[in-house]
């Protein structure tokens, strides 16, 4: 008796303290989308990502060629010779490999480009997010862009715009 006593107090009174939140939420997507340098940047990035794409694609092609040829004379060659070319071949498709990661993995000129043009709109998004929520007291937001979990919320509570007036 005394634990669903104590229970009850405990979901009632973290039931009071939620309500008691001072909370907005903004959708961060919508925010970015209405700044033009973040668009041009997104316009960069992606012509930057096609292009570095058709560099990647000609060395695997490259590679698929040589394979290709190969295979067509491998009968006609020793077995030295067959070694060899299969040497080579997978050394080719490791090097086009590690140039794909250079350009497109986690430290690839990709990602570094994208950190030097989108990070600082981020950080002047998330501090005029900061600095409104200080403004309007509120002690929490959340961003409801792309957030399966987010489940409903109030229009009253979305501050989205307001957000992106301060901007502007």
């Amino acid at each position: 008796m005394k634990r669903l006593i104590l229970t009850l107090a405990l979901v009632l009174s973290i039931g009071f303290a939620a309500s008691a939140q001072n909370y907005a939420v903004v959708n961060s997507e919508k925010i970015f989308k209405s700044i033009d340098q973040y668009n041009q940047a997104i316009t960069q990035l992606d012509q930057m990502a096609n292009d570095y794409q058709k560099q990647v694609d000609a060395k695997f092609e490259e590679v698929e060629k040589i394979y290709n040829a190969y295979m067509a004379r491998r009968a006609q060659l020793s077995e030295a010779s067959q070694q060899a070319n299969e040497e080579n071949i997978l050394k080719l498709e490791k090097q086009a490999q590690e140039f794909q990661e250079s350009i497109f993995g986690t430290d690839g000129e990709l990602m570094k480009k994208r950190l030097e043009l989108i990070q600082p709109i981020q950080k002047r998004v998330f501090e005029a997010i900061e600095k409104y929520a200080q403004a309007k007291g509120y002690d929490m937001i959340i961003d409801i862009s792309q957030n399966a979990t987010m489940l409903y919320y109030s229009e009253r509570a979305d501050h989205t715009d307001e957000i992106i007036a301060t901007l502007k």
